[in-house]
């Protein structure tokens, strides 16, 4: 397996150049690392047009302005050297950086987009640029996109190594069990009783768990890309290790009806549990109960990191239940 390393060696000589506006951060960039992370959000976000230049100049990259959709992390696209089309992902601080670069290591390209460098020190990473790059979920064909998504899912599942940086899709629930004391109330955006439902059902399915895989952890159809290697390949990965089920809620819980619409939400999940289902082999009762502990579990997510709650989160385990 390839190696990226902060340090590649290149016989070509550096070129790096920003262009107009390679600096400039979307808003909504700049209110979530606030929202998030306070402080130490306005820190990293005061240091990024150093973090960008340098690995410009380390990596020897022209840089276009970032894309404009960007909430959580920096990603800009660009050119290096040699001609590629890369993309360069600042990360914001935390623990994600080194899962995401080691989910990237442990696919090598295979189902995912290509980790071409990292720089731990700036939480940085170099990465292919996948072209067109249109997300899946612009096909607007139900049934293709699932079907699309559970190809993907299928060729990114390994077996996790003895040992890894990623946590356990158990870590993740247990955090969440620790901090809703804090978050949720009865009669707080988020009941009580959505809660003790996903703690609940998350107890009874780890307590007799499918093989452990290292799932991508956030694959949904916004980060299923259309590529010239191959005709469907994942970004962003979060990298977490779980049964393989688990990876299915990301999917059920984004590109939905209005929340308003029930008749309409409990349509399409009911399409595309069958359809998951039948093509990964998965039973359907189970598949169900992980989604509702993935939909609260983003809705506490939202909760706690922007004071609001995703109503499509509720929408989403509400149909499931």
């Amino acid at each position: 397996m390839r190696e990226p390393s902060p340090d590649r060696p290149s016989t070509l000589p550096e070129a790096p150049s920003l262009r107009e506006g390679a600096h400039t951060l979307p808003a909504r960039l700049a209110n979530t690392a606030a929202e998030m992370l306070g402080p130490q959000g306005a820190a990293w976000l005061e240091r990024l047009p150093e973090i960008v230049s340098g690995c410009a100049r380390r990596w020897a990259l022209t840089l276009e302005p970032p894309f404009p959709q960007l909430s959580i992390n920096y990603a800009a696209p660009g050119v290096r050297a040699d001609g590629a089309a890369v993309v360069l992902k600042g990360c914001i601080p935390g623990p994600e950086f080194a899962t995401e670069a080691e989910a990237l290591r442990l696919y090598d390209g295979r189902g995912a987009l290509q980790l071409l460098a990292a720089d731990p020190d700036q939480g940085a990473l170099l990465l292919e640029r996948l072209l067109p790059g249109t997300p899946l979920s612009a096909l607007g064909d139900e049934q293709r996109m699932t079907g699309i998504a559970a190809k993907v899912m299928r060729g990114l599942w390994r077996k996790a190594p003895a040992e890894h940086p990623f946590p356990s899709f158990a870590d993740w629930v247990q955090r969440m069990a620790e901090r809703a004391p804090c978050v949720v109330g009865p009669r707080g955006p988020f009941p009580n009783h959505w809660m003790d439902r996903a703690l609940g059902l998350s107890a009874e399915l780890i307590a007799s768990p499918a093989e452990p895989v290292v799932l991508h952890g956030d694959l949904h159809q916004g980060n299923i890309l259309a590529a010239e290697r191959e005709p469907w390949l994942a970004i962003d990965p979060k990298g977490v290790v779980g049964e393989p089920l688990c990876e299915t809620g990301p999917l059920l819980l984004n590109e939905l009806p209005s929340p308003a619409d029930a008749p309409a939400v409990r349509r399409v999940l009911h399409q595309r549990v069958d359809q998951l289902a039948e093509e990964l082999g998965f039973d359907r009762a189970r598949l169900r109960a992980w989604g509702v502990v993935r939909a609260v579990l983003a809705g506490f997510w939202t909760l706690e990191d922007h004071g609001g709650v995703w109503e499509g989160a509720r929408a989403c385990a509400e149909a499931l239940s």
